[in-house]
């Protein structure tokens, strides 16, 4: 697993160790490590105290492979600070699509509030139309009764 580390003497043993200062999570995320930890380092070929340098460790904190990390903290201020992209820019972006997904949860909640109320008054004139409807049969019966009864009392007459 990858590392970022920065070489340092151990002068109570006369060793070199690498305090480890992150580890590379995933493409494009780093954790903090914390507390720090010491690896020993025994091949300490044109090392000098101070150095940032990233490491690859086995899962036994075993060191696989040093190398400057010049080039990539280079490239990393190339790629994100030449921009203006910054700890603050980021954390105003985090917020702002953070308020985004809240306003769109709101809107999310209001549109199927509206498509329920649709839908209830849907209901409603679905109700309403039936209820028309044997009104109209009703009166529709009504007059024929009427008629009928106009037309035997006209013939009692």
């Amino acid at each position: 697993m990858l590392h970022l580390a920065q070489v340092q003497n151990n002068k109570n043993v006369g060793t070199v160790e690498l305090r480890l200062l992150a580890r590379k999570q995933s493409e494009t995320s780093w954790a903090i490590i914390n507390p720090e930890k010491n690896v020993p380092l025994t091949d300490t070929d044109s090392l000098n105290e101070g150095l940032l340098v990233l490491v690859d460790l086995s899962e036994n904190h075993e060191v696989r492979s040093v190398k400057d990390a010049k080039d990539w903290v280079l490239g990393f201020v190339q790629q994100y600070l030449t921009i203006g992209v910054t700890p603050s820019f980021l954390q105003a972006e985090a917020e702002r699509a953070e308020q985004w997904r809240h306003e769109l949860t709101h809107q999310s909640q209001d549109l199927t509030r509206r498509h329920l109320e649709v839908e209830a008054r849907r209901e409603q004139i679905q109700v309403l139309e039936e209820e028309l409807k044997r009104e109209k049969q009703k009166m529709k019966e009504q007059r024929h009764n009427k008629t009928d009864s106009e037309e035997t009392d006209a013939e009692d007459t």
